[in-house]
């Protein structure tokens, strides 16, 4: 029986989400869990993990290889851990759970992907707004029989501005003061950055894995005790490239066939860049950013946000 740091302080449920789906974990000692808040390089990073678990460059469908343990949409919580029980490999969920609504364990490791809050929501916009007819039927019955939440999935605006205001002021969720649909971006930041000094947590930020992927790929295999064979290498940092990953996006999420409307996997693997904000937000919404950042980041927890390790240095150094 594995140590619990603690048990979840908080329980999160949403449309997608519902924490208290990792009730039934039962971990097992060289568990990984990727966690992050949603477009910030979840698949990424499962790309990258997936890799280097199995020292190839396979590209395998993530629902079965990396499940998603939070997921309301994906079968039961039973049939879920039913199947990540029966898994033979070292295994890599994901969760898009603040720190504090998941159950944590010293043998566990825990890799957080952050993103600049403005770069994620383009992403989102783009995600949240290609939703099938069929999937959104889904996520308004998940709302309306959830007692919690009691009302239909809100629909996004189409207008990319008009999302960013409402993401940065706006939630449905009890407790949220931001995030729309979706945990607060800014609290679940401030819940792993709370986390950095553990010694089984890495932070990873998705600029640096855009400036140097091998760098970063390195730096995930050395926390995971995962050592390097130098010949197959090159094709794992390869495997994990955006346009690889792009072409390669009906095998590794198949499920985005039915979840968007048009474009499947092309949707879901959209641009991959940093910076297209600049182009579509006013002084007015930057100042909106910026506020937030200020109510509910430490200064130190801001430069990482928007610049990265490699322009701030490593984040368990770093004291507030």
């Amino acid at each position: 029986m594995m140590a619990m740091i603690r048990p979840a302080l908080r329980e999160y449920r949403s449309w997608t989400i519902d924490s208290r789906r990792w009730g039934p974990y039962e971990p097992r000692a060289d568990d990984i869990v990727i966690a992050t808040a949603s477009k910030c390089g979840t698949t990424w990073m499962q790309q990258i993990v997936s890799s280097l678990v199995f020292q190839d460059a396979t590209a395998r469908a993530f629902p079965s290889v990396s499940p998603w343990i939070d997921s309301r949409f994906r079968g039961t919580a039973a049939e879920m851990h039913q199947a990540w029980a029966a898994q033979t490999h070292r295994r890599f969920g994901k969760t898009h759970l603040p720190a504090d609504g998941l159950p944590l364990y010293d043998e566990v490791r825990y890799i957080h992907v952050a993103r600049d809050g403005r770069d994620a929501v383009m992403s989102m916009h783009n995600h949240f707004t290609g939703f099938s007819r069929a999937q959104l039927d889904i996520f308004d019955r998940i709302g309306i029989e959830d007692p919690a939440i009691g009302r239909p999935y809100p629909r996004p605006p189409v207008d990319l501005a008009e999302y960013f205001r409402l993401w940065v002021s706006t939630s449905g969720l009890a407790g949220q003061t931001d995030g729309i649909s979706e945990p607060s971006f800014f609290d679940l930041e401030v819940s792993y950055w709370a986390e950095r000094e553990r010694p089984n947590f890495l932070l990873v930020h998705f600029d640096d894995l855009l400036d140097d992927l091998d760098a970063e790929m390195r730096r995930v295999a050395a926390f995971l005790g995962i050592e390097v064979d130098e010949t197959a290498w090159p094709s794992l940092v390869n495997a994990a490239g955006f346009k690889q990953m792009q072409a390669a996006g009906e095998e590794l999420m198949p499920q985005m066939r039915t979840i968007f409307a048009d474009g499947g996997s092309r949707r879901f693997f959209n641009k991959g860049t940093n910076g297209r904000w600049r182009d579509v937000l006013t002084d007015d919404d930057l100042a909106l950013y910026e506020a937030k950042v200020r109510g509910k980041f430490t200064p130190k927890l801001a430069a990482w946000i928007a610049a990265g390790r490699r322009a701030t240095g490593e984040p368990r150094l770093a004291a507030e």
